[in-house]
């Protein structure tokens, strides 16, 4: 096992810089995922972490050791992909024993490293079948297996689960976490779905555009984001954001006044405010609420459309304050007929707020 701590670090293809000052530092025996949308950079730092990129410059140290100039082989770690890689015509257990074979192993040495990954992956009883007689999510527990037997320090997961459907992915998940429980080795894993970051991780990088927006456990980067764009990202629903100006400050916080009418105090800290400042109030969809009256409602929208899962819906409403629909979660009992006008209420402190440049306020804490 080992630290991974990245320094300054750069990539550039000519003249293009794609990713610029990362530094981050992750702990041993630590899972930390790197999330971001398409084309943020994610696999392209965990491509240099892996020594198949190129370092344009900064520092890469894993352990104590700079691997900059380090050959990817000699790095001490292992990575598996979003494809399974697997060779076709050899069984489960020749693919899991191909790079032992390679580096020079005795076959006992290769028998007992294949034998044990096996068993933490549960296909101890497929090792004499070739790929093709295998399911998906049996074809990624080879490829971990291949990479389990390496003992790395590290190990590098690049989108594993995206090509699996739905249902195998919320499996395998599990399996990440239950692997991770038994081996407490470091691990990397990049994906785009944020879902994943929050149930895999104990820590998440969420990035875009080639730069680190936010570091922090999932509790953090959700109850609270350093910018617009983290909070819109990290939650699914995402955050709803209302467009508006602050009317008043005071210790309870600044209220705000959206366009078309009505307003909200959000519960931050005032002290690098102004009255008249233009800023985005942020609701995550289970702080909204259907107002019992319009007097106790912070503004109004017109019904559109009701999402029912199961025992919850998600409600879409439109409202001259907010570009996007707004999005409540609200119980599956909830029925509205179409163009219904709504008033919508929540609670000051399960308000965010963000400056005009996108900055997060600070929240006052709950008492």
């Amino acid at each position: 096992m080992a630290a991974v701590t990245i320094r300054n670090l750069a990539k550039r293809y000519d003249d293009t810089e794609v990713m610029r000052d990362i530094n981050l530092d992750i702990d041993d025996g630590e899972f930390v995922v790197f999330v971001g949308p398409s084309g943020c950079g994610k696999s392209t730092l965990l491509r240099m972490i892996a020594g198949l990129e190129e370092i344009s410059t900064g520092d890469l140290n894993i352990g104590t050791r700079r691997m900059n100039d380090v050959p990817a082989s000699k790095r001490g770690i292992a990575m598996v992909f979003q494809s399974y890689a697997l060779y076709p015509h050899m069984t489960l257990y020749d693919n899991m024993a191909f790079g032992l074979k390679i580096a020079g192993k005795s076959k006992s040495e290769i028998d007992s490293a294949v034998q044990h990954a096996a068993k933490i992956l549960h296909i101890d009883h497929l090792l004499d079948r070739k790929p093709r007689a295998l399911s998906g999510g049996q074809r990624q527990r080879v490829a971990i297996g291949r990479a389990i037997t390496r003992q790395p320090s590290v190990f590098l997961f690049d989108e594993p689960l995206s090509n699996l459907d739905a249902a195998l992915r919320v499996k395998m998940r599990l399996e990440f976490s239950k692997l991770h429980d038994e081996l407490k080795t470091t691990m990397i894993y990049v994906t785009h779905d944020q879902i994943e970051a929050m149930t895999l991780a104990d820590k998440i990088v969420v990035l875009s555009a080639g730069r680190i927006e936010q570091v922090g456990s999932p509790q953090q980067l959700y109850h609270h984001p350093a910018n617009r764009f983290v909070a819109g990202f990290i939650g699914s629903p995402k955050m709803n954001f209302i467009e508006g100006s602050i009317v008043a400050l005071s210790e309870a916080g600044a209220t705000v006044a959206f366009a078309g009418g009505g307003q909200q105090l959000a519960a931050v800290e005032v002290g690098s405010l102004k009255i008249g400042d233009q800023v985005t109030l942020g609701v995550r969809p289970e702080h909204l609420a259907i107002a019992a009256s319009v007097e106790q409602a912070i503004l109004q929208a017109r019904f559109t459309a009701l999402e029912l899962l199961g025992d919850f819906s998600y409600l879409y409403a439109a409202s001259a304050a907010s570009s996007d629909a707004l999005i409540l979660r609200v119980s599956d009992s909830v029925q509205l007929a179409s163009g219904s006008v709504i008033g919508v209420t929540t609670d000051a402190h399960r308000c965010h707020l963000f400056r005009a440049d996108g900055s997060a306020v600070p929240r006052l804490a709950l008492h």
